[in-house]
């Protein structure tokens, strides 16, 4: 039954033809378009400079009166975006300090227990990490009667540092905040905190597979959606540790967590880059270990405390046996960023085999992936491997794991609608999801979708997950380890068993 409004929560609403919300911390005051009451730019934890600098969050400061929740917050402090990425962003933000935030999107301050979506964006944990883009616009998930969050968190060296003597994974920490805010908070705003579920893609894909591993995290979600992300490409404590010492080196400063904080934001964020730059021309296993592969040089550390243990192997022992999930992938994921850079053209015979070698993949299965890509391109064959490997078939054998241990549902999906820009070359590639899932094509998603995208799978895609998030069914079979029913996302949607079975065999000795 839903509970009433309390005589406080009225009094708020009176007072003004804007939505006034009370919150632990103080008084916010939002906006409303058309049915959906909007907040931006609220706090949950303050901003993580000054004495708070390189540290867990803190909670927000308690102000007085009503803050106006009217603009969204900065994003953190960030290097910029490789070469062709920000074409496909419709960010709303700069960067700036006071970086703590989270929107919120709700339909209704009367009606109580509504489940709830909270969004983990991404950005190769380096970038972006902003709730603030056009096309993650909650509204639509509001209209059909769900609480939408998105939440920014650090990035970079202020968020995945690892030193002997400092606290690790505090962009990690920061997504856990945010979800604690919600627990405390949601229920002024309508929402049931017992039905919350985490979403995310790419790097936020993997924050919400992270966190399922995270005992900190325990309690504060009940469903999960894994896009794009399903295995997390995490480091170890060695290799962050590492990763600490080569930035203190081009800094000139000792690798100590005090070196690091007497040492300005600015100086940090030239420093990662030129780490990256070093990693980009020399991706040498020897020195990198394994970002030598996955290019992802801060990225949340098997610490053994925060982060005790790879989610897979949590997943594999039953950590997650509560959670609901939803795990996919896109049909050609690589396309984004080697269509974008113009790198396509330019992968040769001897690049294929290299990588197919560093991924394990033998010589007959390069000859295999021919067979099963007639015409394709030395490119194109490139992208579908890098594909595979870093996504689709992690995709499933984090899939397998759940449903072998879970009490909970499992399902599975595949997004493969082509998208027609630059020439049909990008396919279904990277995050090209994300307007479908939230219904905001148009807004902001031309450069990447084209002027018609496909309305009607929009409908069907953001259905299923509003679905999921209320009921824990989006609409599919469920699946399981043995016939692997999967939603096949496209102009015509259907339910498919087992669509990378003769893939995932070239697999099966690769892990």
């Amino acid at each position: 039954m839903s509970k009433q409004p309390s005589s406080t929560q009225d009094r708020l609403e009176n007072q003004t033809s804007d939505p006034i919300v009370r919150t632990e911390s103080g008084d916010i005051r939002g906006r409303t378009a058309g049915d959906v009451h909007v907040f931006k730019g609220v706090p949950f934890a303050a901003p993580p400079f000054g004495p708070n600098y390189l540290r867990p969050p803190q909670p927000p400061e308690y102000w007085r009166g009503v803050r106006d929740t009217l603009r969204f917050g900065p994003k953190s402090p960030q290097v910029p975006y490789p070469p062709g990425i920000a074409q496909g962003l419709a960010e709303l933000v700069g960067t700036g300090e006071d970086c703590l935030t989270l929107n919120v999107w709700t339909p209704s301050l009367r009606t109580a227990g509504r489940p709830v979506m909270v969004w983990i964006p991404g950005g190769m944990f380096e970038f972006h990490a902003t709730g603030a883009v056009a096309y993650y616009d909650g509204g639509r998930f509001a209209r059909d009667g769900v609480v939408c969050v998105t939440i920014n968190y650090r990035v970079g060296a202020q968020g995945f540092l690892y030193l002997a003597d400092g606290v690790p994974n505090l962009g990690l920490l920061d997504q856990i905040a945010a979800l604690e805010w919600v627990q405390k908070n949601i229920t002024a705003f309508g929402g049931d905190p017992g039905r919350v579920t985490i979403f995310g893609e790419s790097a936020g894909a993997m924050s919400v597979a992270t966190l399922l591993a995270v005992p900190k995290a325990k309690g504060l979600f009940r469903r999960a959606i894994v896009q794009s992300g399903s295995n997390p490409k995490l480091n170890s404590a060695a290799t962050a540790k590492r990763i600490g010492q080569r930035l203190a080196e081009i800094l000139g400063i000792e690798a100590t967590w005090e070196a690091i904080n007497a040492t300005s934001s600015d100086r940090i964020l030239h420093a990662q880059a030129q780490l990256r730059d070093n990693l980009v021309a020399h991706p040498d296993p020897a020195f990198w270990g394994e970002v030598a592969l996955s290019f992802l040089p801060w990225a949340p550390i098997i610490d053994g405390d925060i982060l005790p243990v790879h989610p897979i192997d949590a997943m594999r022992a039953g950590a997650a046996a509560d959670i609901d999930l939803v795990v996919g992938s896109n049909t050609e994921e690589t396309r984004l960023f080697l269509v974008l850079d113009g790198s396509i053209d330019r992968i040769t015979e001897e690049s294929l085999s290299a990588i197919a070698g560093l991924y394990g993949l033998p010589q007959e299965g390069l000859d295999a992936y021919r067979l099963l890509h007639p015409g394709a391109s030395t490119g194109e064959l490139f992208s579908a491997i890098q594909t595979d490997w870093f996504w689709r078939i992690p995709a499933i054998r984090f899939a397998d794991a759940h449903a072998k241990t879970a009490r909970a549902l499992t399902y599975m999906y595949e997004f493969a609608w082509q998208s027609p820009q630059m020439g049909g070359r990008l396919g279904a590639s990277h995050s090209l999801e994300i307007p479908f899932v939230f219904d905001t094509l148009g807004l902001g998603t031309e450069p990447l979708l084209g002027p018609t995208p496909a309305q009607e799978l929009a409908d069907a895609m953001h259905q299923a997950w509003a679905a999921f998030a209320t009921t824990g069914d989006p609409g599919w079979p469920k699946y399981d380890a043995k016939r692997r029913s999967t939603m096949h996302f496209d102009i015509a949607s259907r339910a498919v068993d087992d669509p990378l079975d003769k893939k995932l065999k070239l697999w099966d000795s690769v892990h």
